[in-house]
């Protein structure tokens, strides 16, 4: 019974023996797996890195690009005031060439009778001339 026992306990040291094998190899793969995660992780952050400060640039660039695009604006709209007014003073220029027109179209249909003597005075005076000569 005794070596029962002894067999008994050397497969169980057995046992325990091939369990810390395959416990130490898993823990060896586990290891090599980490570390590979760490450098990717490692890669990763230098990359971030890289990517955060050319957005970081690209963040000022856009923000001068507004600020300029603001300032070039503003400008434009003086120029935009500055055709408002040409525009008015058009207008303005066409309501007055209308008045003087309807103006003088009320004096010539006013004075017609006048202008057909004076026309009629001109013309004798004119053949009078011409007799003369």
């Amino acid at each position: 019974m005794e070596i029962l026992l002894y067999i008994a306990a050397i497969i169980a040291a057995v046992a325990f023996a091939v369990l810390v094998i395959y416990l130490a190899m898993t823990l060896k793969a586990s290891t090599r797996t980490l570390n590979n995660v760490a450098n990717t992780l490692e890669g990763l952050e230098k990359q971030l890195e890289g990517i955060t400060s050319e957005t970081t640039q690209l963040l000022h660039k856009t923000n001068k690009l507004a600020d300029d695009f603001s300032q070039k604006t503003a400008k434009l709209d003086g120029l935009f005031d500055g055709a408002k007014g040409i525009g008015e003073t058009v207008q303005d220029l066409n309501l007055t060439l209308k008045q003087f027109s309807s103006s003088i179209s009320r004096a010539a249909a006013e004075n017609q009778d006048k202008a057909s003597q004076a026309v009629t005075w001109g013309a004798a005076l004119f053949d009078l001339i011409k007799k003369r000569k």
